[in-house]
């Protein structure tokens, strides 16, 4: 119980660090989302690599680089969660944040759709039935917006595809985080040099506060990294599955309530469609396992 109730605690503050991070990147509006996904990429580097030496685990970063087959999945998951994080900087300081609270409640709906077109498995009823209705949502809110929610969809593919290639490659949270970041480091540095040489580095001619806002993206990045691999080694699935929707729903809040962000009725009730389809997918999920207890129970 002890373990839960710490595992509990260590995925809630994962999730809710994640969901205040809008209000964290909103403080570094007057740098452009290229500027800022540089430096996040560069101070998390260096900020993985000291955690991987603090933690004792260079043994298994180097058991990794010597295994193409999981090396290259990292690789690609480095331009994924670049996208990824790039796309999240942009639409929090260009006033995406309510459409970017979208494109997390819509990941875990994209995860499935992922596992049929890639993984070839057969989706129940219920399953093809919250897909449908999250399709349905998208149409409501593209009629609404007058275009379909980019921001919302570049999200959840590229974190859908991202947790694809990271299941493919099964490394170590911080392991993998460290080799992702190193992938892309070198075009990271290229992009601050380039603009520290032309006089156009906003982290650098801002004050000094606001040069450590920027340094403070690498612990920012792998604080909830850490808390949420704690957080699987103690709590199910299933626990950590329903953590999810935290962030969404305080990205949301903190869109509407704090940035005053426009919610129309028709938003509202696209939204509400992308609610209900997740609560038929997680009642779905928990059934299923309900069901599985019995079975594993009589096998022992």
């Amino acid at each position: 119980m002890p373990d839960q109730r710490s595992g509990f605690l260590y995925g809630f503050g994962a999730y809710l660090l994640w969901g205040v991070f809008p209000l964290y990147w909103r403080l570094l509006d007057h740098s452009s989302a290229v500027e800022m996904l540089a430096h996040r990429i560069v101070w998390s580097l260096l900020t993985i690599l000291a955690l991987l030496f603090a933690l004792r685990r260079t043994a298994q970063l180097r058991a990794i680089l010597s295994d193409r087959r999981r090396m290259w999945p990292l690789v690609i998951a480095s331009a994924l969660i670049s996208v990824n994080w790039g796309t999240y900087i942009w639409g929090v300081n260009n006033g995406y944040v309510v459409e970017m609270s979208l494109g997390y409640f819509i990941t875990p709906l994209f995860a499935v759709l992922l596992g049929v077109l890639l993984l070839k498995e057969r989706l129940r009823t219920t399953q093809w039935i919250a897909i449908g209705i999250a399709f349905a949502a998208v149409v409501v809110l593209t009629v609404e917006n007058g275009r379909p929610p980019y921001v919302a969809l570049v999200l959840a593919f590229s974190f859908g595809f991202y947790g694809y290639t990271k299941k493919k490659a099964n490394a170590g949270a911080v392991e993998g985080m460290a080799i992702e970041s190193a992938a892309v480091a070198p075009l990271a540095l290229a992009v601050i040099v380039a603009l520290g040489i032309q006089g156009q580095s906003t982290v650098t001619s801002n004050g000094g506060g606001y040069f450590l806002l920027a340094v403070l993206a690498g612990p920012v990045t792998a604080i909830p990294l850490l808390l949420f691999g704690a957080a699987a080694t103690r709590i199910s699935m299933t626990a950590l599955g329903l953590l999810n929707y935290v962030a969404p729903i305080m990205q949301l809040a903190i869109g509407v309530l704090v940035f005053r962000e426009p919610m129309s009725s028709l938003r509202w009730a696209g939204f509400a469609l992308v609610w209900v389809a997740l609560v038929i997918l997680t009642v779905d999920g928990l059934s299923q396992q309900r069901r599985r207890v019995p079975v594993l129970a009589t096998t022992v």
